[in-house]
């Protein structure tokens, strides 16, 4: 059989047929890949006469669709489905696709035809989108290297692929940690508090995982496990916990010199390419705005980025502070970090008279999908959604959803891979299969992929309230990947600043409490009951309790990011212990709080040491809170839920990708720039 990868599918939307596609192709592919885009490259270099837009630019985004077609695929299976083979293949392909990206980028030819065509940008005519793709593309070669002297070149191709080596060592490490730190218990009555679906859940994990009797509580991938809120039996709280922040710090699935090595690395490649350190080669700085609107970031400085992150350390910590105050009288003896979240939600109860188990019956999987994020969807933009059964997926928990416009026409394909599995990494994300391009005529294919815990066969999928806004949350992305309207690849989708990126996603978390979409979801899975306005009442009260801990603990992840990307070349090389530098860099910001370890911690702190993207980069989540509450408020000031507001915001924000700079298509939104205010207030840190 003739390797699928190497012509388009001839699926809907390009949707790739894994029905044909066995791990066999994956190899062969990447190399015909790779080859066939160098092949491209070359022919564009040895064009005759000087460089056009056309022979030159639109050619390099039209190149590399084979590499394409596979490596959309096969980074989706390594998240989402990984095996032994697979990991394998991975390993092989890493290398091979750091020396690929470093041939065009580093190649002369290219970049002298750019550099020219640069050079005269403002006299060729070009539209705006064209403009900005030429200035991006100049602008990403100058910064992978290109003007670097032979010698610093083959320097640099070394580094990028012992990096691509070492992340991809360092997630499958993380991947396989966490499956062995699961806790297994013996005992039922260890599990009290776990509702009666969560045990049978943790019944269902150990037989899947061999163990011949018992239950399994599997560890999701932030520090604090969720069974820490209800579990009863304190030594089990322990014991999950400790299982949780020691992942990577020991035993064959230890992380640690893997994070020192790629620490040193990034930080000697950042000083190669002429910056002080990693976090200011993501982060970027002015000399890379001054095309239009090119930068790497909207916060333009690593020194921005940190200032309003310290800015927030000391309301965070004391309001962290206040609670633990409050919380340390449940207990005999000390509080300690697995009691937190336990103890937190017995006052929670007391005081709101909420309990998070009491609302699961009335969130069902299903119903929050088709009467929840989808109802929102449509009540915004007019979309509509039909499940397709008869498509294929690389794993039978996927679920397609075509997905039409107000007017009828195909949009796009929207799929779900919903549930925790040992091939599965931790955590929930966005990615694309197909990217919607005007110049090559492709449609969006996104995908969002969860780890809920699976029901036992013939059982509902109950969920938690924070399960819901994760849905929420994902799904946000996959809207912005689902309209985009750019012309080239490069500006597609999602393919925005790094720290604009979850911006979009945080704001269609609003519609989980609005009033039309909750009351449409939120029905009890057996009698069809809605939610008892107390029930609800109670919980958007209970909301805000607790920020000071949420807030610390994230601050404390971005802090530790920024720290570790922070180190020169000397510094980075002088490290030698992974958990006495964190435990220093806490301390130095003022956040090593003793009940509050950081939402990750640098030995599973996947976001920045695997392949997640935010290396330097974790403050974006917070710094796009700025936009997201701003955007809230400007939802609630004018009329909330209703189609003229949806369309402003997909028009001016979802539809345009990279294709214009980010903060402009905030203002063009807004109107303003944003203020800060909005997040002080619910984030409780307002003066």
């Amino acid at each position: 059989m003739s390797n699928p990868f190497l012509a388009p599918s001839a699926l809907p939307w390009g949707l790739p047929d894994t029905s044909r596609i066995t791990d066999e192709h994956y190899l062969p592919a990447f190399e015909a890949g790779t080859a066939e885009q160098r092949a491209e490259v070359a022919a564009i270099v040895a064009g005759e006469g000087g460089p056009t837009f056309d022979d030159t630019v639109v050619a390099l985004e039209r190149s590399g669709a084979t590499l394409d077609r596979v490596a959309r695929l096969f980074y989706t299976r390594v998240s989402a489905d990984s095996s032994p083979a697979v990991r394998e293949i991975e390993a092989q392909v890493a290398p091979m696709l750091a020396a690929h990206a470093d041939a065009i980028a580093l190649d002369p030819g290219l970049f002298a035809r750019i550099d020219a065509l640069h050079a005269r940008r403002h006299d060729l005519g070009l539209d705006a989108e064209s403009l900005r793709l030429l200035e991006r593309h100049h602008r990403d070669m100058v910064r992978a290297g290109a003007r670097l002297g032979p010698e610093e070149q083959v320097r640099l191709r070394e580094l990028n692929a012992e990096l691509s080596g070492l992340t991809t060592r360092f997630g499958a490490a993380l991947l396989a940690g966490a499956n062995a730190a699961a806790v297994h218990v013996t005992d039922r009555d260890r599990l009290g508090g776990l509702s009666d679906d969560a045990v049978a859940a943790a019944a269902t994990a150990a037989a899947e995982r061999g163990h011949d009797a018992g239950w399994l509580i599997t560890l999701v991938l932030p520090t604090a496990q969720p069974a820490l809120a209800v579990l009863t039996d304190r030594s089990l709280r322990e014991e999950l916990f400790r299982a949780s922040t020691g992942r990577g710090q020991g035993g064959e699935h230890d992380t640690r010199d893997t994070v020192l090595a790629i620490v040193r690395l990034r930080a000697e490649r950042a000083a190669l390419l002429g910056y002080p350190d990693h976090a200011s080669y993501v982060i970027g700085g002015a000399a890379e705005s001054s095309d239009s609107g090119t930068g790497v970031s909207t916060a333009g400085t690593a020194e921005a980025a940190v200032a309003m992150l310290e800015s927030l350390v000391p309301a965070a910590v004391a309001n962290a502070d206040r609670e633990a105050a409050e919380l340390a009288g449940g207990v005999e003896g000390d509080l300690e970090p697995w009691d937190r979240a336990f103890e937190a939600e017995r006052v929670r109860r007391e005081r709101y008279a909420v309990d998070d188990a009491a609302l699961r019956p009335y969130l069902e999987l299903d119903r929050v999908i088709t009467d929840g994020v989808f109802r929102a969807a449509s009540g915004l933009y007019g979309i509509s959604f039909t499940e397709r059964t008869d498509l294929p997926a690389y794993h039978p928990d996927v679920r397609w959803w075509e997905v039409r416009d107000s007017d009828g026409e195909p949009l796009g394909l929207f799929g779900a891979d919903l549930w925790a599995r040992p091939s599965k990494r931790g955590g929930a994300w966005m990615n694309s299969l197909v990217d919607q391009s005007s110049l090559l005529g492709t449609r969006p294919v996104v995908l969002n992929t969860l780890n809920l815990n699976r029901p036992p066969a013939g059982e509902p999928a109950l969920l938690t309230l924070d399960e819901v806004r994760t849905l929420f949350h994902e799904f946000g992305h996959a809207l912005h990947g689902l309209f985009s309207e750019v012309e080239y690849p490069t500006f597609s989708g999602t393919s925005v600043p790094r720290d604009f990126v979850e911006f979009p996603s945080q704001v269609n978390e609003m519609w989980l409490e609005d009033p039309q979409v909750l009351t449409s979801f939120a029905r009890h899975h057996v009698t069809g009951e809605p939610l008892p306005a107390e029930l609800l009442a109670a919980s958007q009260a209970a909301r805000g309790y607790g920020e000071g801990f949420a807030t610390t603990e994230y601050l404390a992840a971005s802090l530790l990011d920024q720290a570790w990307h922070r180190l020169s070349p000397a510094e980075a090389a002088g490290i030698t212990d992974v958990l006495a530098f964190e435990q220093q860099a806490l301390e130095a910001a003022g956040i090593a709080h003793p009940l509050v370890p950081p939402r990750y911690r640098s030995t599973y702190f996947n976001h920045v040491f695997g392949g997640s993207g935010y290396a330097a980069a974790y403050y974006s989540y917070i710094w796009a809170e700025v936009l997201d509450a701003d955007t809230v408020a400007w939802f609630g000031e004018h009329g909330g839920l209703r189609r003229e507001n949806g369309d402003r915001f997909r028009r001016e924000v979802l539809s345009r990708g990279g294709a214009v700079d980010a903060m402009e298509a905030y203002r063009a939104f807004r109107g303003r720039d944003p203020e800060i205010a909005p997040l002080l207030a619910r984030r409780g840190l307002a003066g």
